[in-house]
């Protein structure tokens, strides 16, 4: 198999900026997903790259959440009353609100009242400190292309005259579609549970420049079938030992984790 450096010096794929090994919704499952506690926690551990979920308020603000109700990661249905009832969905409220749960007491009473953190104040956060970012577009079903319009060109304005932009993501193709139209120079990555008989002609024409997979779909022909079409090769949610040494055997270029305490991140 043609390997990384290979490649590259062939032209068959761009450079890639990234480092191989990605701290999975800021720190894993070590700290509240998906908040600046999180990130913190991960760069302790010594990571640079960060994947994280974002998805829009009602009202267009582009925040952190990976699950399309309020239930599992935030106190919202406590916060919203009784009348809200269980399945809050995340996208139906205003920022004035989501602002205001309580985002990490559901993991340990040591990070209660962590915040729900925008994308604006992730990005400045990775900016600052040199870090880099995967942003998976994550939509309330129903505004999936408007979500990754939105996601896009707010990354498109923060990350301005940067070298290294982050890495827009999304099981959704309307999601990627909108991200395309809105900022087409910002790197693309088609998310993939399982290997429809498409996912090839879906990767081309949103003009990916990665897939993300879970990580049991890579072997040695689907690796090297995207390698051919120029296409770097991720997976998810690497956590055990093996796992990781098959996929760096296979020439894959990234490492999504939750166990940012057991892998070194070189």
């Amino acid at each position: 198999m043609v390997r990384l450096g290979q490649r590259e010096a062939a032209g068959i794929v761009k450079a890639w900026p990234y480092p191989r090994w990605i701290a999975h919704r800021g720190a894993g499952k070590l700290a509240p997903e998906n908040t600046l506690a999180a990130f913190r926690l991960g760069a302790a551990y010594g990571y640079r790259m960060f994947e994280c979920d974002a998805k829009l308020s009602a009202d267009g603000v582009p925040f952190l959440m990976h699950d399309s109700t309020l239930d599992r990661t935030t106190n919202g249905t406590e916060l919203l009353g009784a009348g809200a009832g269980a399945g809050a969905v995340a996208g139906e409220h205003p920022w004035s609100l989501l602002s205001r749960l309580d985002a990490g007491s559901w993991h340990s009473r040591a990070w209660a009242g962590e915040p729900l953190p925008t994308l604006d104040s992730v990005a400045r956060f990775c900016l600052r400190n040199g870090y880099f970012l995967n942003i998976e577009i994550k939509p309330t079903p129903g505004v999936e292309q408007q979500t990754g319009e939105v996601v896009a060109r707010e990354a498109a304005r923060l990350w301005r005259d940067r070298a290294v932009p982050p890495l827009l993501t999304s099981f959704r193709p309307e999601s990627l579609q909108g991200a395309r139209t809105t900022a087409p120079h910002l790197p693309r990555g088609l998310l993939l549970d399982t290997l429809s008989t498409d996912w090839m002609d879906i990767a081309r024409q949103l003009d990916c420049a990665a897939i993300v997979c879970n990580q049991n779909l890579w072997d040695c022909d689907t690796v090297a079938l995207a390698q051919r079409a120029g296409l770097r090769c991720l997976s998810y949610t690497v956590n055990d030992e093996w796992a990781a040494q098959r996929l760096i055997d296979l020439g894959t270029d990234g490492l999504i984790t939750d166990r940012v305490d057991l892998f070194p991140p070189v």
